[in-house]
């Protein structure tokens, strides 16, 4: 498998070629790339009541936003209910936990926690030395 070292958040990780853009063919043969490294990094203190600051570069068409988000040790996002969505985390580097109705769940790279709608969860850096990097996917519904 080819790999390719991305730089997005000054910080460097490595994910599969094939995950490195994302193109959609459309019906007149065009492409849709997102290129998250042409996108504006928001920081984000204490999103959604977590802790620390959520560093993210956001994708939003109107309806649907397409996220690459990176946790620092001791950062989380808080816990909160996707009344009119869902959400798909997808973990990239490092470890992650995540609260979520009444569970708990553990996930490494290459692993992607799904919440549906109407249902509640929270994302936590659970490594003490390593940053949280992920790519997160909300349609409206």
């Amino acid at each position: 498998m080819v790999r390719q070292q991305l730089s997005i958040f000054n910080f460097q990780f490595s994910i599969p070629k094939q995950l490195s853009t994302f193109n959609f063919k459309l019906s007149t043969n065009k492409k849709m790339v997102i290129d998250f490294s042409k996108i504006e990094l928001s920081l984000l203190p204490q999103f959604k009541g977590g802790e620390g600051v959520t560093k993210n570069r956001m994708f939003f068409d109107g309806t649907n936003k397409i996220m690459l988000g990176c946790l620092e040790p001791g950062c989380t996002i808080g816990y909160h209910c996707h009344e009119t969505s869902s959400e798909m985390i997808y973990i990239l580097s490092g470890k992650a936990r995540v609260l979520y109705d009444d569970g708990e769940e553990r996930l490494v790279p290459g692993q992607c926690h799904y919440c549906p709608k109407g249902h509640s969860h929270s994302l936590i850096n659970a490594s003490e030395t390593e940053d949280l990097t992920y790519f997160a996917v909300v349609p409206e519904q």
